[in-house]
């Protein structure tokens, strides 16, 4: 039997060291601790993808909480499914007890199991709605400040101008005014527009 521990955290800005202190506290050894930094909304990830191929009967998984596992309800159900009964491993949350494959094997145990399983996974997903709806909810607001996201917009100097005009008065091409200004000729063409619109 092998131990393995999945770290998982939603961007690269966040720090997994709790959990990985939390994998060394059960003695996982660094080599078979795998590390996501990416959202929890599927289960299309590097390291998670990798472990999946080292998983043998008999192993052992540890992850911190279920959040940690995904944060997609029916998805969670799939992949503990598939961890559990096609692969045939066991799990332990390590924050939540319950969720420990190794004990309460019989019928009873099985099902509250299920049941804890079933309700941390919805919670899991609520959060994340409720952090996209915040999110969204921020945005919004923000925009109604006047707050503008993206890049900002280049400002067309005198010399792009006369960069431009060259390229309308065919001295130059599209591309050669683009290199000149440092804009895409997509860019190029807007502003010829504009400068178009201005002058009439």
């Amino acid at each position: 039997m092998k131990i393995f521990g999945y770290v998982r955290v939603s961007s690269a800005d966040q720090n997994e060291e709790r959990q990985i202190q939390a994998m060394q506290q059960m003695a996982v050894p660094a080599k078979c601790i795998f590390t996501d930094k990416i959202s929890g909304k599927d289960f299309v990830r590097p390291q998670y993808r990798r472990m999946l191929r080292k998983l043998k009967r008999g192993d052992l998984l540890y992850i911190t909480s279920i959040d940690r596992l995904g944060r997609n309800y029916e998805e969670i159900l799939k992949q503990w499914s598939y961890l559990t009964q096609d692969i045939g491993i066991d799990i332990c949350v390590i924050e939540m007890p319950l969720l420990d494959t190794r004990i309460g094997k019989d019928l009873i145990g099985t099902f509250l199991t299920d049941q804890v399983l079933r309700l941390l996974s919805f919670v899991a997903q609520n959060e994340r709605e409720n952090i996209r709806r915040r999110q969204a909810q921020g945005i919004e607001a923000a925009k109604k400040r006047g707050v503008r996201f993206g890049r900002p917009k280049k400002m067309m100097t005198p010399e792009m101008q006369t960069a431009i005009l060259n390229w309308q008065n065919k001295k130059i091409t599209c591309k050669e005014a683009s290199e000149l200004c440092g804009v895409c000729t997509v860019t190029i063409k807007r502003w010829g527009r504009e400068l178009n619109q201005a002058t009439k």
